[in-house]
């Protein structure tokens, strides 16, 4: 079990929001804004190389297409060129654009959308990912929102619900695919009100399977949960209730956790 620390980006700004709020065409005002950072994205990703995290992760949380995504670009090429290697990226992430990221510098990248298209996955887009930057340097992301008592990863920024619900013998098929797996709960995400146990026990439960959990970690005790869950094999991010992003958790004592 390790930190993997995180730098999310919106319209250009280091920021930490709440999860379930960011919209197919939200204005400012849509979006609930945790933390607003004075700082770039360099300053992260420096902090976090000093320390030596390593598999960190960097979100371009606006949709692909907007202006706002370029500077998205921007604030990441940023935190890439200060720590090559070091972190991965996700948000808008296709084959025409994967090749490109790992040359900013990025060590994986992380798709969601581009695999779970039309509420379903999508065989050959994951195939022709893994041809193109190999299985190696893709990371899936399976974030979830629960739907009649079950989970159900979501697609679009967490706001489209697909047909295929979070399960290990999902997580067991899709390993020949990438290298590991990136999973927020989004329900939870941004919020820092405890995390969910049925997801920290479902990844926990993934032996020989690298995760991070991601969503709503909020003391000490939520994180001595999920190594309690997660059989000590899960790995895990902080944000909004990090000191370096608002928070009240050191991120001294977070960054030193094995």
């Amino acid at each position: 079990m390790r930190f993997r620390p995180c730098i999310d980006i919106h319209n250009g700004k280091v920021k930490q929001i709440v999860g379930g709020s960011l919209k197919e065409f939200e204005t400012s005002s849509d979006v609930k804004e945790n933390f607003v950072s004075e700082v770039d994205a360099s300053y992260y990703a420096h902090m976090y190389k000093e320390k030596g995290l390593y598999g960190g992760h960097i979100i371009l949380l606006n949709k692909c297409g907007q202006k706002e995504y370029e500077e998205d670009i921007a604030q990441a090429r940023l935190a890439l060129s200060e720590f090559k290697n070091g972190l991965q990226i996700g948000g808008g992430i296709t084959c025409d654009n994967a090749e490109q990221m790992l040359d900013m510098g990025a060590s994986h990248v992380i798709v969601t959308s581009y695999v779970f298209s039309d509420g379903r996955i999508n065989y050959n887009n994951l195939k022709m990912l893994r041809e193109v930057v190999g299985k190696e340097h893709i990371v899936l992301d399976l974030s979830c929102r629960m739907r009649n008592g079950k989970y159900y990863v979501v697609t679009d920024r967490w706001q489209k619900f697909t047909e295929q619900e979070l399960t290990k013998e999902l997580i067991y098929m899709l390993g020949e695919y990438c290298d590991e797996y990136l999973v927020h709960a989004v329900d939870v995400e941004g919020r820092s009100r405890g995390i969910e146990k049925d997801v920290a026990s479902l990844l926990g439960k993934c032996k020989d399977v690298r995760s991070t959990y991601a969503g709503g970690i909020s003391d000490y005790s939520d994180i001595d949960l999920l190594r309690e869950l997660g059989k000590g094999n899960v790995d895990f991010t902080v944000g909004s209730a990090l000191d370096i992003f608002g928070g009240n958790l050191e991120f001294e004592r977070i960054s030193k956790i094995k």
